[in-house]
């Protein structure tokens, strides 16, 4: 055996060394991180991460220059930080990885995340009996089975119109049994929610209420399903664990609800994430539905919208109706009246089969 060969044989030996050192570390990677899990710690400390650094320099003889060898252990770094949030997902019950099946939601006959695309129409807010019958006959007329409803409002301003509370369920209980209706409502105090199904079919959490925890905690102990919506600054890891949340109490029946995200634009109300709905589609097993009132708060834009959250993948959506959004109590630019929602569903049926036959 020459002496290359020899060197080269070394040089394997130490490989295999080296993969063994740092799949040990790794190992040891996923120990920290479950504690950290446990502990509600953050999984990436920059302070740590530079203490190691400079403890390697500062034992570093070479031949490596100290900027290479900080180099390729922050590369092992980012690996072993990709790993613990690697293992975070799959232990995570919305996980697709620990459920690859979709989780499909019957609600009164409507499956929703069957691989049909469902819709929720209603008022921003329940304002009397007479408002929202007329926009659930014209619901059930369009062969809609859910029915949205604002009972109880949380605004921006202490002085807007805050809803009629457990008057306002029980006048959406009494259209949509009258219709043959499930009722989609916003409950905002965990101490509401004993009440609240006795008059509701889905509890929606909406955005503001997205990380109130004991909210998120009370929903998870009813068999009631959960339109869980996005918050206003939430990154989809955080949606996510809101979900967690729910689920980690027994209630798997959770509905995914993108309604756009906060940012510097101001020509919408909001901005629709539109590609957070593949992602959460990818990295869980529920259904996701896009809410294109809230997240346009213009009503030219509910149409488009509609198209392309439907294009993306999503399994529904969810948009305002008011038989005269002029005098609404409550968000009347982005509300549709009765004719723009047929006309809305005449053109999205119109996608559709376009689509399909595409």
């Amino acid at each position: 055996m020459n002496e290359m060969e020899q060197l080269r044989n070394q040089l394997d030996s130490v490989n295999l060394e080296l993969l063994e050192l740092v799949n040990r570390r790794a190992e040891l990677v996923r120990q920290i991180g479950e504690i950290k899990d446990k502990q509600g710690m953050k999984r990436y400390d920059p302070v740590r991460e530079r203490d190691m650094l400079n403890k390697l320099v500062q034992h570093n003889d070479g031949p490596f220059e100290d900027s290479t060898v900080e180099h390729i252990f922050k590369e092992i770094f980012k690996a072993s930080l990709e790993l613990q949030e690697d293992d975070h997902r799959k232990a995570l019950l919305v996980s697709r990885k620990k459920k690859p099946e979709d989780t499909v939601i019957d609600i009164k006959g409507e499956k929703v995340g069957d691989g049909n695309t469902h819709f929720v129409f209603g008022p921003c807010a329940v304002e009397s009996y007479e408002q929202t019958s007329a926009v659930a006959e014209a619901v059930k007329r369009r062969g809609v089975k859910l029915l949205r409803g604002g009972a109880f409002k949380p605004r921006t301003s202490p002085y807007d119109f805050q809803g009629l509370g457990i008057e306002g369920l029980q006048i959406l209980k009494r259209v949509a049994d009258e219709y043959d209706l499930a009722v989609v409502s916003e409950i905002v105090n965990p101490a509401h929610i004993e009440k609240a199904v006795d008059y509701l079919d889905v509890i929606q959490i909406g955005a503001r209420n997205m990380q109130n925890f004991e909210l998120l905690k009370a929903a998870g102990d009813v068999n009631k399903p959960i339109l869980l919506k996005r918050g206003l600054s939430a990154t989809i890891s955080e949606f996510i664990n809101a979900a967690e949340y729910i689920i980690s109490r027994g209630n798997g029946n959770i509905i995914l609800c993108e309604r756009g995200i906060r940012t510097y634009e101001k020509a919408t109300r909001n901005t629709l994430d539109i590609s957070a709905v593949p992602i959460l589609k990818q990295e869980t097993h529920l259904p996701v539905m896009v809410d294109v009132t809230h997240s346009t708060g213009r009503r030219d834009l509910l149409l488009p919208t509609a198209k392309a959250a439907l294009a993306i993948g999503a399994d529904g959506v969810m948009a305002e109706v008011h038989p005269d959004p002029a005098v609404a109590l409550s968000d009347s630019a982005q509300q549709m009246d009765i004719p723009m929602f047929d006309s809305f569903m005449d053109a999205l049926a119109s996608y559709t089969a376009t689509a399909a036959r595409s």
